[in-house]
C-alpha cells in the first residue's frame, strides 16, 4: 500500500461507501418525488456520479486500475446520454411548452 496516496490512506473505504450510498439515494428520491423533467434528469447524473464515485474508491484502494477503467467508459457513455436526454427535453418542451412529467402522458398517441 506504499503507491497509495496518503490521503487515501486515512480515509477508510467504508466512509467512501456511505458517501457514494448517500448520494444514490438522494438521486433516488429526487427521480420518485420530482415533477420536473430536468431535475430528474440531473438526479440521474447525481445516481451515476455516486456510482463512479464507489468505483474510483474500490479502485484505488484496492490498488487495481479496471474500477478506473469503467469510470472513464461510464463517463463516455454519460455525455452522449446527456447529449441525447437533453435533446429529447427540448424536444418534449417545444411540443407540451413544459417539463412537468404529468404532461408526458399526451405522448402515448
Amino acid at each position: 500500500m506504499n503507491h497509495i496516496p496518503s490521503i487515501i490512506q486515512t480515509i477508510p473505504l467504508t466512509h467512501y461507501i456511505i458517501l457514494s450510498t448517500m448520494l444514490f439515494v438522494v438521486g433516488l428520491v429526487g427521480v420518485m418525488v420530482r415533477k420536473n423533467i430536468i431535475i430528474v434528469f440531473m438526479c440521474i447524473e447525481i445516481m451515476l456520479n455516486a456510482v463512479n464515485l464507489m468505483f474510483v474508491a474500490a479502485s484505488i484502494y484496492y490498488s487495481n486500475t479496471a474500477g478506473q477503467i469503467m469510470v472513464f467508459f461510464t463517463m463516455a457513455v454519460a455525455a452522449a446520454e446527456v447529449s441525447v436526454g437533453l435533446a429529447i427535453i427540448v424536444m418534449v418542451y417545444k411540443n407540451l411548452k413544459t417539463t412537468n412529467i404529468d404532461m408526458f402522458n399526451r405522448l402515448k398517441g
